[in-house]
């Protein structure tokens, strides 16, 4: 009878049907229509059950500290574990579809606005030739080359723009200075 009873429990137990859980289970079965010999057979399989669990967290335990000896043995360090991990992590995103057409993408509108800027840098070199060849620029230069030799007297013939505007302003300061001397001295 009690392999019969084992036999009942066991193919009652490999039915597909939800297992209640907490309050739930107390309102589905109801424990006093079990019998004292039901009572008792669950009782002892909830026993093995949990000692089964306790048996597999403890190998479970043995088995994630020999993993970690072997790790140091090894000389593996979780840096190197979280390294490997984000590689692994990369290479796995950098080879989905969705990557590699949202890097084509990019990659495509990156040339498009590179020719975008290839063609306003032309643009605005043009526009600068054009005022430089102007004849506002022209005269602008002719009287900034007048100043220079009025103020610093000829410059060699490679002097720069920028050379005439420090002789220009050297030439202004040395100017100001007799004249505070004068008032200074008045």
């Amino acid at each position: 009878m009690a392999a019969e009873t084992n036999a009942g429990s066991q193919q009652g137990l490999l039915k597909n049907e939800a297992i209640p859980e907490g309050e739930d289970a107390v309102a589905a079965i109801d424990v006093e229509a079990l019998s004292e010999e039901e009572q008792e057979e669950l009782r002892r399989e909830l026993a093995k059950v949990e000692e089964e669990i306790q048996t597999l967290s403890q190998v479970l335990a043995a088995k994630e500290k020999h993993l970690a000896e072997i790790k140091r043995k090894l000389g593996i360090t979780s840096l190197q574990e979280l390294k490997q991990n984000i590689s692994k992590g990369w290479q796995d995103v950098t080879s989905t579809n969705a990557y590699k057409k949202t890097s084509e993408t990019l990659s495509q509108a990156g040339q498009k606005a590179s020719a975008a800027f290839s063609t306003v840098g032309t643009a605005i070199t043009k526009k600068l030739e054009d005022v430089k060849n102007s004849p506002t620029f022209k005269s602008f230069e002719e009287k900034v080359e007048n100043l220079k030799t009025k103020v610093g007297g000829n410059k060699p013939a490679g002097a720069d723009f920028g050379d005439v505007l420090n002789s220009a302003a050297n030439a202004s300061a040395t100017e100001a200075t007799p004249k505070q001397t004068e008032e200074e001295t008045q």
